[in-house]
């Protein structure tokens, strides 16, 4: 059983890095498609889609609470024997990337600045119907 958790914990984890793949590289994607008018990067499902997920990044950032996922991900690498994470998701991952801590205000500034950055894209380019 402890395979089980494991293996769904290790599930999650690629959801989750799905989830910001999608977040930070479909905004990079928009920035970059904006000067080599990528007509795509103006769909009005992705865009509402990509602000929606960095609106709930953000809003749990400032309410001090972590991603879903990474409590799932947690609980199910307690429960196969495995060490869960001390931080969130992205604090452990730059953590064991780049040997860095911050606190959680920290990680809730840098989502807010890029959700900002993100609405900003709204007015810079702007979505419509495709």
């Amino acid at each position: 059983m402890e395979s089980f958790y494991s293996l769904a914990a290790d599930a999650i984890l690629v959801v989750h890095l799905a989830f910001v793949v999608f977040v930070v590289g479909g905004q990079a994607l928009v920035i970059i498609g904006s000067f080599l008018d990528w007509r795509w990067v103006r769909n009005l499902t992705f865009r509402v889609c990509h602000v929606l997920a960095i609106g709930l990044v953000v809003a749990q950032a400032w309410l001090n609470r972590y991603c879903p996922l990474t409590i799932w991900e947690s609980n199910l690498r307690r429960a196969a024997g495995e060490q869960a994470y001390q931080g969130t998701f992205v604090q452990e991952w730059i953590g064991r990337l780049v040997y860095y801590e911050a606190p959680l205000w920290v990680f809730a500034i840098v989502y807010s600045v890029f959700g900002a950055l993100v609405l900003l894209s709204w007015i810079w380019v702007r979505p419509g119907r495709m």
